[in-house]
């Protein structure tokens, strides 16, 4: 049973990490506007997706490297957004 629960929470939380990117791609897009979102900060989340994704290569652990991944792309989304609608400038 605890590996059920485990499983259950691993993916709530998997996706709760996901999926609280979107909010804000959406308010980006809609907007055209990504003044509101740090360069910086988008910047270290997305390094900090990229070497979570790494240690779940490189330790076989898939469901960690499938979460991190995602919320990758996510998280580069948004700082991608920050770039095109705001230019050099953000920097």
């Amino acid at each position: 049973m605890s590996g059920l629960v485990a499983n259950v929470v691993g993916t709530a939380a998997a996706l709760c990490s996901i999926t609280s990117f979107a909010p804000q791609m959406i308010k980006i897009w809609r907007e055209r506007d990504a003044s509101s979102v740090s360069l910086k900060t988008y910047s270290l989340t997305v390094i900090c997706f990229v070497l979570w994704t790494t240690y779940g290569v490189l330790t076989d652990a898939w469901p960690i490297v499938i979460a991190n991944a995602c919320a990758l792309v996510m998280a580069a989304g948004v700082l991608a957004m920050k770039w095109w609608f705001d230019g050099p400038r953000s920097a």
